[in-house]
């Protein structure tokens, strides 16, 4: 095969990545930010569960969660209940926003409550105070690690993999049928090109943020 055609092949799996990268992304980043309110609820039985549901999510690797997600429920149900792709959604969007909701909860417990008071002094309701005071600093805290973990995304997209779902490393691999290996290695450029941007696009957010004092 040519140079042209393997790209044009590898960008089809690439597509797919793009697609779990951003759908994850997505579902995600709201459902950490409930997830981190309940693991700092006053409500005990609430934050503990919260508390343990996040620590067993964390502690397990994504790809078993993987396996659990597509293969359990029709294991239960003697017949699939999800497609492929979207039991990669699902897992992906679940140990995600276990990672992200510790990344909010600390950035939130960071600002100093002498503010919220302050905010509370001026009769600012809760909502108010965590839109007009906590919202902006948080973010600012949380950029540099969310970013990690963004990037991080990217590449355990190939994981969905393992349970047949056609991303780019797959695509690679259903190429070496052919006799030829370098597409494996050529997959890194889209994974480099990829990461890049996201670097460009975070360090231009830390930027725009950068008269925030924290």
């Amino acid at each position: 095969m040519s140079f042209w055609e393997v790209t044009l092949e590898l960008l089809k799996g690439f597509e797919t990545t793009c697609y779990i990268f951003a759908l994850t992304l997505v579902l995600a980043l709201p459902l950490g930010l409930v997830i981190s309110f309940g693991s700092m609820s006053k409500f005990k039985p609430l934050k503990a569960v919260v508390k343990i549901f996040v620590w067993i999510i964390r502690g397990v690797p994504l790809m078993l969660q993987l396996f659990i997600v597509f293969y359990l429920p029709g294991f239960l149900f003697g017949k699939p209940v999800f497609t492929r792709f979207t039991a990669t959604i699902i897992a992906f969007s679940i140990n995600y926003a276990c990672y992200f909701s510790e990344i909010f909860r600390a950035g939130i417990e960071a600002i100093p409550r002498g503010q919220i008071e302050a905010g509370q002094v001026l009769g600012m309701t809760k909502f108010q105070i965590f839109t007009r005071i906590t919202l902006m600093q948080v973010i600012k805290r949380i950029v540099p690690p969310m970013g990690n973990e963004i990037i991080t995304l990217v590449k355990d997209t190939a994981l969905a993999r393992v349970i047949t779902v056609i991303e780019i490393i797959w695509v690679a691999e259903e190429l070496m049928a052919y006799a030829i290996i370098w597409p494996l290695f050529y997959t890194a450029v889209f994974y480099l090109a990829f990461v890049g941007a996201l670097t460009l696009i975070f360090g231009w957010i830390e930027k725009k943020l950068s008269y925030y004092k924290v």
